[in-house]
């Protein structure tokens, strides 16, 4: 009687076991989506609160940042070492030499300029290199020139509000192998000429993206074959011009007007809506990927709608408008981000641009850059920024598929998800 008692139990457990396997397994895209594991991590991207007027914001930034500050300083010398094979402070000292971009920083953003000082006498770096740090986009761009060496980074996206969910905009920002460990969120309290910002960065850098309180969103790539200018005014300082704007019409206008320095895309999120804008130093256009659906958008590192190209970069273009182009890495992130966002905008969660931005549909292109101490650049943070009525921020320490998104929101406390 005991044995087949016992017998019973082990059938009912193999049958509850078969039950489970079968009937609840996730499958392998909602295995993807949701990553666990010992190789995911749940370590959150340090936030820093930056206080007082912009010279004291960068002081802080300085003296709490130091030690990161003088070894990514370091790294990235380093690693122009290795790219133009000569002297990191020889190629920087030509390169601002060549570049006038301070008038328009001091025009448009002059407070920036103090913030920087602040850095350089916080962290005891020298002015010039805290300087030229903040020339990300513009470094390249000059190395583009010289070298003709694009760098394709970044794909990113936005979703216009529904009856179902709120604005989002998003990206997985794609940065070069040397910042990593650097990532950082500075929180800026609102002040009587600034709102509340939430800053995705790294030490020792002013912004890479961000929000405000107001429901004002950015998110950004390059498009290296866009013209750029060596007097516009440079990304970092535009994402930080748009955030410390009060309402949305006066980003728009601040993004539309200003000269850019460099080739970028932005995708702006006002409050309901998402915007898409190719911008180079001449012009800056507006993009829609599904014609005149303004409810979603999408990008990567090609230009589309605005034909303002380098010379060196003509026939390029008109391959990638003319779709005779197909393996380049922009595209194939394009299409995957196109398969993927093929949906009515009602039907995009939050949940379904996480799994996104995760994706690694081209195995050799993949969205997601997990970091290899062999390659070249690496998805920094993936990024998910919600807006409307309750704007915050989530964010990856590195990507996505390898940790946890951490939520932030504007006049709140964090949360994960």
């Amino acid at each position: 009687m005991h044995n087949k008692i016992n017998l019973a139990k082990y059938i009912t457990c193999i049958i509850v076991l078969f039950f489970n396997i079968t009937i609840f397994s996730p499958s392998p895209s909602k295995l993807f989506a949701q990553p666990s594991g010992s190789t995911i991590n749940n370590k959150a991207v340090p936030v820093i609160e930056l206080k007082g007027n912009s010279y004291n914001k960068g002081l802080q930034h300085g003296r709490l940042l130091k030690k990161e500050i003088a070894e990514v300083y370091t790294k990235w010398k380093e690693n122009i070492r290795s790219t133009v094979k000569g002297d990191p402070d020889s190629t920087l000292s030509v390169f601002l030499q060549k570049t006038n971009f301070k008038p328009s920083i001091e025009k448009n953003t002059p407070e920036i300029m103090q913030e920087l000082k602040g850095i350089a006498d916080g962290s005891g770096q020298s002015l010039d290199d805290v300087y030229a740090f903040q020339l990300v986009d513009e470094f390249w761009v000059y190395l583009d020139e010289q070298m003709n060496k694009a760098n394709h980074h970044c794909s990113g996206l936005g979703v216009a509000a529904t009856t179902s969910h709120p604005a989002y905009i998003a990206q997985n920002m794609d940065l070069e192998n040397y910042m990593q460990g650097y990532q950082v969120l500075f929180h800026l309290p609102s002040n009587n000429s600034e709102p509340e910002q939430y800053l995705l960065s790294c030490a020792g850098l002013i912004v890479l993206n961000g929000v405000n309180a107001k429901g004002i969103g950015l998110c950004v790539n390059t498009l290296m074959e866009l013209k750029a200018s060596t007097d516009g005014l440079p990304v970092a300082f535009v994402i930080r011009g748009i955030l410390n704007k009060k309402n949305g019409k006066e980003a728009m206008e601040f993004l539309k007007n200003v000269k850019h320095a460099s080739g970028q895309n932005y995708i702006l999120g006002i409050v309901d809506s998402v915007y898409d804008f190719e911008a180079s130093s001449n012009q800056v256009t507006r993009f829609l990927p599904k014609g005149e659906d303004q409810s979603i958008v999408y990008h990567t590192n090609h230009a589309l709608v605005n034909h303002d190209v380098k010379e060196w970069y003509k026939t390029y273009h008109q391959q990638v408008v003319d779709g005779s182009l197909k393996e380049r890495n922009s595209i194939v992130r394009f299409a995957s981000l196109q398969e993927r966002l093929n949906k009515k905008s009602s039907d995009i969660s939050a949940d379904l641009i996480k799994t996104t931005l995760r994706s690694k549909d081209d195995v050799n292109n993949p969205v997601c850059r997990t970091f290899s101490g062999n390659g070249y650049a690496f998805t920094f943070s993936s990024v998910l920024i919600t807006l409307g009525l309750k704007p915050s921020i989530q964010l990856t320490y590195g990507s996505p598929d390898q940790s946890v998104y951490k939520e932030y929101f504007l006049n709140s406390t964090a949360k994960s998800r």
